[in-house]
């Protein structure tokens, strides 16, 4: 969280980066201080707090305060722990645990409801409209999109997945007003995911993208669901980029079942239903 506000300073009006600067020199007065007390430090106006925090994609001063309190307060290191070529199958385990571990509590506390709220809003206006919702990644993120379809397609969604190039741009030149494409991507840097996303764009549909902050994917996209982590772009066996995309699939496809109604309970049972043909009776 507040390596996100550091590199997010230099874009802010110099008011708002007073108010930045304030948290980074202090964060757990921060949290707790009332916002005539901020103000006055950072000699700013108290709407100017409160619209900084917003900036930083929260919904206001008391929401701000939740999350920095609790990052301030976890406790958990957030350097990524790498493994080495020594290590013991006992170090190992700790060191793979910890670093997701670290990823999903550092998520918890720096995501944005807000920004989540926006993507569930724009999946079931797709999904009440019968329109198309699709899910796009490359390599180890087109297997976290498969994820996301099965996920989605469990729900009731017609949806689809792609990790080809080619047939994520056929996909989204037929994407139109009211469609959803979720692109998920570590880097936010590759192009062919940001081909696809230009040209869903441009067609009207609602792009919603799983990647790192102040990438380039990130500042094309509609919808911003951070993917932030201490693993590094150049690591060719993925695990806590991983674990954290598949966690905010999750996490948003909760949300958007909740807001599906009772109807939805109905159809999930009927499912379960169906699928125990398909195992073992267990034996007496």
């Amino acid at each position: 969280m507040l390596d996100r506000i550091a590199a997010s300073l230099p874009s802010l009006a110099p008011a708002e980066q007073r108010v930045g600067e304030l948290v980074l020199h202090d964060p757990k007065a921060f949290a707790h201080l009332p916002v005539r007390e901020l103000a006055e430090r950072a000699h700013v106006s108290k709407p100017t707090v409160v619209r900084f925090c917003r900036s930083m994609g929260y919904d206001g001063l008391a929401d701000f305060k939740l999350k920095l309190a609790g990052h301030a307060n976890e406790g958990v290191p957030f350097i990524h722990r790498s493994v080495d070529t020594d290590d013991k199958p006992a170090d190992v385990l700790v060191k793979v645990i910890d670093n997701s571990v670290a990823a999903f509590l550092q998520y918890r506390n720096a995501a944005s409801p807000a920004q989540l709220e926006q993507a569930g809003l724009a999946i079931l206006r797709t999904w009440k409209q019968g329109q198309r919702l699709e899910f796009y990644g490359a390599g180890n993120s087109g297997i976290v999109a498969q994820d996301g379809q099965h996920k989605f397609f469990r729900l009731g969604i017609t949806c689809l997945s792609s990790s080809d190039g080619h047939i994520q741009v056929l996909s989204a030149t037929m994407l139109r007003p009211g469609d959803c494409a979720v692109i998920v991507s570590n880097s936010g840097r590759t192009r062919d995911l940001l081909d696809a996303a230009e040209i869903a764009k441009a067609n009207g549909a609602t792009v919603i993208a799983i990647t790192a902050s102040h990438s380039p994917l990130a500042s094309l996209c509609d919808i911003h669901l951070a993917a932030d982590h201490p693993e590094g772009y150049d690591v060719y066996s993925p695990m806590v980029s991983r674990l954290l995309h598949l966690l905010i699939i999750d996490v948003l496809a909760t949300h958007v079942a909740l807001q599906m109604g009772p109807e939805l309970q109905n159809q999930l049972q009927q499912l379960r239903t169906n699928l125990q043909s398909k195992r073992h009776s267990p034996e007496q």
